[in-house]
Formats: C-alpha cells, structure tokens, sequence
C-alpha cells in the first residue's frame, strides 16, 4: 500500500524531513545483524545518518548480545551505546586484555577470553535522549523515559523516569507508576498511522484518560 502524507512522514524514508539530511529514520539504514530499531525513531546529528551506526561501540558478533530499540524514540547528535566488547576482566592484578592480540600472548591460562558480558541492551517506545547520552551494556531503559544530555545510563531505567548525570539517576517521574502501566497497556506505539494522527492531540497534548478514550475506552 503506497504511503498517505495524512498520517505522517513515510515510515521507510531514509530522512523523513525534506532538506533536514540530519534527521534519519534509523531503521532505514543499513544494521547490522545483532541490531534492531523500530519505525519512527530517529537519529538527529549533522555528522549524518552513519553517525549512529558509529556511536554503537564494541559491538563484536562474536560475543552474541543485542542492541534493540523500539519505535518512536528520538535521540540527540551523540547518543552513545557501548556494548560488552568494551568489557575488561578485573579478577587479576591487571586490566589489560592480553589475549585479544593473539600470539604468544594467547592461550596463557584458562578462561582468558571470558570477559564480564551483562547482556543484551533494551531500549523501549517513545524514549527520548539527550545530546551526548552514553548506554553501557546490558541496560534495558522502560517505555517513554527521557535520559537527559551527557548522561551515563548504567542501570536499568524505569519506564517514564527521567534521569541525568554521571551515573544516571532518577530526577523525576513523568507519571505515576499507574499511570505508566497504563500507557504501557494503551501501547500507542504499535497504532496504525491513522488511528495514531487522529489520536495525537491525546498522544502529545492530553493526559493518560484524555489517551485512554482515544484509545476507545479499553479498561487500562
């Protein structure tokens, strides 16, 4: 089905805003395998669209985890993921990752390769980063948190937190904790681009009952 201008920008477009080269829908470029990024969010830097892929850090096959983002998230010129490649062991005197160079300084003693490895890193829907923000590994940040500039997110993060610093740490709530179930069970994020441009005035303007009947009333 062609795409309708009505009900928002083409979800396939490489850059949705005509003469805005900076602003990529991240989907549309081409990831790799270990990431996935979901419609609408997008990458603002005027480095250009291979920006983010270089912000993603240490992210080698090899060690299997996954960076996943969801849909309509919106990040900053800098927005930073370092992934468990950047993991060093600390169980010895020193830090330094002898084996990874090979030759003689390979097969040394046993387990040399097994390197701290916390995880896969989970981004949910409508999250918004600051310029500058840094994800460390194996963080899983909740549906509709903000992460404020130059933030350093090693925890995990709430949904609809906000949180700043170094290390990042909760400043406020958006919502009550209800409040975020409830729009995490509205899930507007997964409507369809109709349903979702006549629900905007609810979606950006309104509260979560002003959400809840654009929703059609569900019991959340």
């Amino acid at each position: 089905m062609p795409h309708d201008p009505r009900f928002g920008p083409d979800p396939d477009a490489l850059h949705p805003m005509p003469g805005h080269r900076r602003v990529t829908f991240v989907k549309n470029l081409d990831l790799p395998e270990n990431v996935s990024v979901g419609a609408y969010t997008y990458y603002d830097d005027p480095a250009g669209p291979n920006a983010f892929l270089d912000n993603i850090l240490y992210h080698f096959p090899f060690i299997g985890d996954r960076l996943t983002i969801g849909r309509f998230c919106a990040m900053a010129a800098g927005t930073r993921f370092l992934m468990n490649g950047g993991n060093h062991r600390m169980s010895g005197p020193s830090t330094y990752p002898f084996p990874i160079f090979g030759g003689g300084w390979t097969g040394r003693f046993p387990g040399e390769l097994d390197f701290p490895n916390r995880g896969d890193t989970v981004v949910g829907h409508d999250v918004w980063f600051g310029m500058g923000a840094t994800v460390m590994p194996g963080v899983t940040i909740g549906d509709g948190a903000v992460i404020g500039t130059l933030a350093v997110v090693a925890q995990d993060v709430p949904p609809y937190a906000i949180v700043a610093g170094n290390p990042a740490r909760i400043v406020r709530r958006r919502v009550s904790e209800t409040e975020a179930a409830r729009l995490q069970a509205i899930a507007w994020w997964d409507w369809e681009p109709e349903r979702l441009t006549r629900a905007l005035p609810a979606i950006s303007g309104g509260d979560v009952d002003a959400l809840k009947r654009a929703a059609g009333g569900s019991d959340v």
